[in-house]
């Protein structure tokens, strides 16, 4: 089994899944118009299909966030539900290990 992949019964898939839950009835609940809800919408579905299909792929949980936060990301009554969809994202990355950190710059003597 590859690194990161992801199992039955693997908390992280239930946490995407109520954190995209969560951001669909905030959006919905939402009162002003925003012009790309329904793009964030459609991503939210997609992103819910992933977790729901409980294997999904890290590059496309990440584009299907990005396209959610420019959807949504300067409305501050959604930023707390989009916050938790993004903490929910980054629990798929793979864990770092000190090799896969930047090296600190050397100092020039």
């Amino acid at each position: 089994m590859a690194e990161g992949a992801v199992v039955a019964g693997d908390p992280r898939v239930s946490e995407l899944r109520g954190a995209v839950s969560r951001l669909r009835r905030a959006l919905a609940g939402h009162p002003a118009p925003l012009p790309d809800r329904d793009a964030a919408e459609d991503e939210l579905a997609a992103l819910d299909a992933m977790a729901r299909a409980g294997d999904p792929e890290i590059s496309r949980l990440r584009r299907s966030l990005l396209l959610v936060a420019g959807a949504v990301g300067s409305v501050s009554a959604l930023s707390p539900t989009l916050s938790d969809l993004r903490t929910a994202v980054d629990r798929f990355a793979a864990p770092t290990t000190p090799d896969d950190r930047v090296p600190p710059p050397r100092e020039i003597t």
